[in-house]
């Protein structure tokens, strides 16, 4: 597209956004559900038709030479699918929070004043790889009444024109207008330097996806942001510790899945029990094959019995040494989404708090400990928007947290921290009940 068709279009999109989005703030909750569940039922139904879509994004990537982890960012595999769908009826078995008047209350006038929760109006999401966060985004507006114009990337456009065509589907089945969600189906970059520029049509802008593309997004946009930063998650294993549940849950943590931005990128061990736990982690990684950058202590305790560490895994012995890296200062701050992970040893609970705030992102970290004190401290001190004790940083997910779906995960400090929800998705407003009082 040129410029100025570029400009038409975005314009349609937006206008057709704002006006879906009066009928969407004041649809019923039964209506919103029905559009839930209709959409469920529809990607359960099309499961062929997804994947042939899907399989045609893949072979593109792959043709495009698109690194193995983005590549499996890409995948709408069955079990990808019934998670969308679950998310669907997930969010359509939760209470409407739209509406709601929280805090109410007297004031010495006689006024009652309290504040309402109510939708955004229009959000526009702009995501790379992942064709789920279409349903995802879909559905969230959907049950906070919002409208949504989303634009994924290219490598993706099949599969997510398939799954618009079922959101506008389940839409007009359950009486909504389908201009309520939109996919933008164009790919020409032009059109995201308009969409992050109409404040006009768009209330709020979610990017999701590569630095750069956020950076670019916080730069550029004339409408509020809620950013949804790199994952340079931790996992600190404490003294004292269950080294036995520390192994299975950093294995879980790093390995489980590496693309994802929880997955576990840096790992912490406390001096104390690092001459323990480190050979049989770096048994776990060599037999998967992560590559561990360490720090020089670490890198010591690694590499004083290999063979014994391995425990008879031939093949992994082989391996490694041409493994264990020395860590650059780089490394405590990147985000790999691979099987990489930087490892450190420090002296305690003190370090290892200081290290995740000056190097994290911010986005989630977990301690494994039994010292309860531990625990709270790090609760407390560490600055991220997910802190765990003694479970997954692969757990910080909208669906696992029991939200039904994410609109992302944002490291912002404001009303829209950790995973996105419906709740993010909706401001406060403030109300006041008289019966005639005038100000004095």
């Amino acid at each position: 597209m040129n410029a100025l068709s570029i400009a038409e279009y975005t314009d349609t999109l937006g206008l057709q956004a704002k006006t879906a989005s009066a009928l969407m703030a004041r649809a019923p909750a039964a209506i919103k559900n029905k559009a839930l569940r209709a959409l469920a039922r529809r990607l359960r139904e099309s499961g062929a038709a997804l994947q042939a879509a899907n399989a045609h994004d893949l072979a593109g990537a792959e043709a495009a030479g698109l690194a193995a982890p983005m590549v499996d960012r890409l995948r709408l595999t069955p079990k990808v699918i019934e998670t969308c769908a679950l998310g669907c009826e997930q969010l359509a078995a939760m209470p409407d929070i739209i509406g709601e008047v929280l805090g109410m209350r007297e004031q010495p006038s006689g006024i009652r004043v309290g504040q309402m929760r109510v939708p955004i109006g229009v959000f526009c999401m702009i995501y790379e790889s992942r064709p789920n966060v279409t349903i995802e985004a879909a559905s969230l507006s959907i049950k906070s009444g919002n409208a949504a114009i989303l634009r994924g990337g290219s490598e993706a456009i099949e599969s997510n024109r398939a799954l618009a065509r079922l959101v506008a589907q389940a839409l007009a089945e359950a009486g909504l207008p389908e201009q309520g969600v939109q996919l933008v189906q164009t790919t020409d970059r032009a059109a995201v330097g308009r969409l992050i520029a109409m404040p006009e049509y768009v209330d709020v802008v979610i990017p999701r996806g590569g630095k750069g593309l956020i950076e670019r997004i916080s730069r550029e946009a004339r409408v509020p942001v809620i950013k949804h930063l790199d994952g340079n998650c931790h996992s600190y294993v404490d003294d004292p510790c269950d080294l036995d549940l520390a192994l299975k849950v950093v294995d879980n943590a790093k390995t489980q899945k590496y693309s994802p931005c929880n997955a576990t990128e840096s790992l912490l061990v406390a001096r104390g029990v690092a001459r323990d736990f480190l050979p049989r982690i770096g048994a776990v990684f060599a037999a998967k094959g992560v590559q561990m950058r360490c720090d020089a202590e670490a890198l010591a305790i690694f590499k004083e019995n290999p063979a014994q560490t391995l425990a008879g895994q031939a093949q992994a012995a082989i391996n490694y040494v041409d493994l264990l890296q020395p860590a650059k200062e780089a490394d405590w701050s990147e985000e790999y989404l691979a099987p990489i992970i930087s490892v450190k040893v420090v002296d305690g609970l003190d370090e290892a708090i200081a290290h995740i705030n000056r190097y994290g992102s911010h986005h989630t970290d977990a301690i494994l400990t039994t010292d309860h004190r531990h625990a709270q401290r790090f609760l407390r001190e560490v600055d991220s928007a997910s802190v765990m004790v003694n479970t997954s940083t692969r757990f910080a997910d909208g669906f696992e947290y029991g939200l039904g779906a994410e609109i992302g995960i944002s490291t912002d400090k404001f009303h829209a921290r950790g995973p996105v929800g419906i709740e993010g998705l909706t401001s406060l407003k403030w109300v006041v009940l008289g019966q005639g009082e005038v100000r004095q």
